[in-house]
């Protein structure tokens, strides 16, 4: 299911260079389920 656009919504390339540092600070317990990229624009 898509969801609609918001303005805070960063775009997929500005994200590409945060997504390291977010998964580098992750516990690896469990594999990732959700888009990582979808959590944090719902978090902005």
């Amino acid at each position: 299911m898509k969801r609609k656009p918001y303005p805070s919504d960063i775009s997929r390339e500005k994200f590409a260079e945060i997504e390291p540092l977010l998964r580098s600070v992750r516990r690896s317990t469990k594999p990732i389920k959700l888009d990582l990229y979808e959590v944090f624009c719902a978090v902005l």
